[in-house]
């Protein structure tokens, strides 16, 4: 099995969990005299078999993203690089908003605001961090269609 399929089996297994999660609540209490429409013990047995396979597939997709090296770094160390740059552009984006902001001023007494940092090289930044990025996780999607989902 490749990378890419195991991380999409963990994707529809964590939707699968929190559907039984779901279904469970809305079972656990009913109108004295009713019964439930499912039974949330076989639904919890169901829900736990489910959190078994996925403690399975996060231990191999973890094992695998530690272990598969590309260009001299492990897979995991491209997403923590790749989470990190995704959270610098968000930031460095949030303050070219701030710092692009237009004032109005009704009026000359009204105080004047200014903007503190030049806004151009820190947009050519966001730019440059962007391509980073996009070429970063164009890298680790091919890993992830390439690599054997390791035992």
């Amino acid at each position: 099995m490749k990378l890419a399929e195991a991380l999409a089996i963990r994707k529809d297994t964590q939707k699968r969990i929190e559907q039984l999660k779901s279904r469970i609540l809305n079972n656990v209490r009913v109108q004295e005299g009713d019964s439930p429409s499912e039974e949330p013990k076989e639904l919890m047995k169901e829900m736990d078999a489910c959190l078994n396979t996925l403690f399975a597939l996060i231990f191999k997709i973890n094992k695998t993203n530690m272990n598969t090296i590309s260009e001299g770094r492990t897979i995991t160390e491209m997403m923590a690089e790749r989470d990190i740059l995704s959270m610098r552009i968000t930031s460095l984006r949030e303050i070219f908003n701030k710092a692009s902001e237009s004032q109005e001023r009704y009026s000359r007494s009204e105080i004047k605001m200014v903007t503190t940092i030049d806004i151009k090289p820190l947009g050519k930044k966001i730019d440059d961090l962007s391509k980073q990025l996009r070429e970063l996780d164009m890298k680790i999607q091919t890993l992830n269609f390439t690599t054997e989902l390791m035992e």
